[in-house]
């Protein structure tokens, strides 16, 4: 990646040259020497985003978020504004660490003031709802909302609602998105539940 076709504005400060085209970076963003960033992304006023951190392709990170090292975020995922990460479980002023790892999977979309702990997987395609504490794994598909974060229903790739939790009364159930036509497997398993591609059982 070079800086072909990027939009930087003059008072950001971009150390990195790993920057995909069409990439916009807006005003006051600091991006650190080894951070990778993707193409056709939107990085908003006021972000930060340290070395260990990496960025696919059509991400929007909304103004006021600071991503720091461990972070590995996947195409399609939007950021809202002022989501917090997290990279140590025990922090202490002046003592160092490697950082904990945590993943935004394919398409995810994590509202505003959320707070994501590190070393957790937020799944493909999941909703975290605005204020949200996420503490652990989120599924793919699933929309968690609260402090701590709960599974309250699951969504269409295309951002349409499928099913809320209540409404869930077999082990296997067939869910249809009545927006784009999409067919979904819901599997059941005591506390866990699974949502699927219908064509990927």
């Amino acid at each position: 990646m070079s800086l072909l076709n990027v939009l930087i504005d003059k008072t950001a400060i971009v150390k990195t040259n790993m920057v995909g085209e069409n990439t916009r970076i807006w005003q006051y963003v600091v991006i650190l020497d080894n951070a990778k960033i993707g193409k056709n992304c939107n990085i908003c006023s006021h972000c930060f985003i340290e070395n260990d951190v990496e960025i696919g392709d059509n991400v929007t990170i909304k103004n006021g978020v600071y991503l720091w090292d461990g972070l590995k975020i996947e195409n399609n995922v939007f950021i809202g504004p002022n989501v917090t990460f997290t990279n140590d479980l025990y922090p202490r002023s002046k003592h160092y660490k490697l950082p904990l790892r945590t993943y935004i999977k394919e398409g995810a979309s994590l509202g505003a003031n959320s707070t994501i702990l590190c070393g957790i997987t937020i799944g493909k395609y999941s909703m975290i709802g605005a204020g949200s504490v996420v503490t652990k794994d989120i599924p793919d598909y699933a929309i968690v909302k609260g402090n701590p974060a709960r599974i309250t229903g699951f969504v269409c790739k295309c951002g349409e609602k499928l099913i809320n939790v209540e409404e869930i009364s077999q082990r296997l159930l067939e869910v249809v998105c009545q927006n784009c036509g999409m067919e979904y497997i819901l599997d059941v398993k005591q506390n866990d539940k699974i949502l699927r591609l219908k064509e990927d059982k």
